[in-house]
């Protein structure tokens, strides 16, 4: 049966869609922490739709929520009033940290991004774009511009000028050797440099926490750091909260807390986990900077009520149970226990992160070459095992991502735990 729909995928899909496994699976139905695939095999998910099943699988408020909206009205567009629209903004605005905020839904982080840089390079009326290494914003075409990883990046053709900024990674690159307060020296000192040789940029890009990237980041303040620079010159930041958003992180609500220094960014984007599956992503900013365009516009499906409705469930659940909180403990027991594993592999380089967003860079042992094929192999031995992650990397794709829905309890992080350490056992 599945062999079958993989040939009808194959048939009329683009090839450069991309597929886990060399026995692709189709998950059929999922519940709380755990899918299962169309031949009845039970998994636990470490990789949550990538991170978008945030808080569980068929949660029941979720589903509720939803089932009483599309009993009523599914859709009407922009053009009319919306309520659930309207209190989800009012919610999200009030929780974004950025005064007098504006919020304009769309329908996934890659719209959300495009959003950003159209405010972004029209207030500013500049199309020079910083981006950090590594990163990585969404598929469209701007976003695929601003991306900085090469195999994310399928031309070089875009709308914008874009500045690549070091600092996104800790480990790896030219200050990787130097403690933590010179490596943010080094990094404020070269956006310095790249500043004096370019015309006045519209904005900085970043995710907190780089994602596709393979789950790296800089040491805490960086980004406020740089802010210090950015506002004498009248840059934006935007925060690209895509996937550090909702409290996975486990110490702040938004991954731009641990640099917030400085205050919140101008521009904040979100989308994945408010959903919880429900194709929901948007834009926070500064009223001048949101009411900055001098046209009409409209969103056929960004704000829809029955995504809206999901989204305001699924955000109440999140706070009423303290998920956050949960990141962070049931977190830190996970990524310890997998540095305790890892310890004993010698192809593990790195477990870092932070809360419920973990990864684990393989390479050659005793080298720091990156290992395509040995992370593909873990991957595939944790399926075997009973366990769904992701993975990612720079410039390769060596990284393990682990990100599992926010509401994972401690014996569930044991057994992953379990399940990751002989998969990583197994590299050869």
């Amino acid at each position: 049966m599945t062999h079958d729909l993989l040939g009808r995928h194959r048939a009329v899909l683009p090839d450069w869609l991309a597929l886990y496994y060399e026995e692709p699976l189709e998950i059929t139905h999922g519940e709380g922490r755990h899918v299962w695939d169309a031949e009845g095999n039970r998994y636990l998910d470490f990789f949550g739709g990538i991170l978008t099943t945030m808080t569980a699988h068929a949660l029941p408020e979720v589903t509720k929520a939803v089932s009483e909206q599309a009993g009523r009205i599914i859709h009407s567009s922009t053009l009319y009033l919306n309520r659930p629209m309207v209190e989800l903004a009012e919610r999200i605005a009030q929780l974004s940290g950025i005064p007098d905020a504006r919020v304009f839904f769309t329908t996934s982080g890659t719209e959300a991004n495009d959003t950003a840089l159209l405010l972004a390079t029209a207030y500013r009326r500049s199309n020079t774009v910083l981006a950090m290494r590594n990163s990585y914003h969404g598929r469209s075409f701007s976003a695929v511009g601003i991306t900085g990883n090469r195999g994310w990046s399928p031309t070089s053709l875009t709308p914008l000028q874009t500045l690549y900024v070091h600092g996104g990674v800790r480990s790896r690159g030219p200050f990787a050797s130097l403690g933590d307060a010179e490596f943010i020296d080094a990094c404020v000192d070269d956006l310095k440099d790249l500043l004096g040789h370019t015309r006045p940029p519209a904005a900085l890009i970043a995710e907190p926490v780089q994602g596709v990237g393979g789950f790296t980041s800089p040491p805490d303040g960086l980004y406020a750091a740089f802010r210090e620079v950015l506002h004498e010159r009248g840059i934006l930041w935007i925060a690209d909260e895509v996937q550090t958003g909702w409290g996975r992180t486990g110490e702040h609500f938004w991954g731009w807390q641990a640099h917030g220094r400085n205050g919140p960014p101008d521009i904040l984007t979100f989308a994945k986990g408010i959903g919880n599956g429900m194709s929901v992503g948007g834009v926070v900013a500064r009223s001048e900077i949101m009411n900055c365009l001098d046209s009409q516009s409209i969103s056929t499906f960004g704000g829809t009520q029955i995504t809206m409705a999901a989204g305001l469930a699924n955000l109440t659940y999140l706070l009423e149970h303290d998920l956050q909180g949960n990141a962070r403990r049931v977190g830190g027991l996970l990524i310890e226990r997998l540095r305790s594993a890892a310890a004993r592999v010698p192809a593990v380089r790195e477990v870092r992160g932070r809360g419920l967003m973990i990864g684990i860079e393989i390479t050659r042992p005793g080298t720091d070459e990156a290992d395509p094929k040995a992370a593909a192999a873990v991957l595939e031995a944790a399926r075997e095992g009973g366990l769904l992650i992701g993975k990612g990397g720079g410039h390769d794709t060596s990284a393990l991502r682990v990100a599992p829905p926010l509401s994972l309890n401690v014996a569930e992080a044991e057994e992953g735990a379990a399940i990751l350490e002989d998969a990583l056992r197994s590299i050869r």
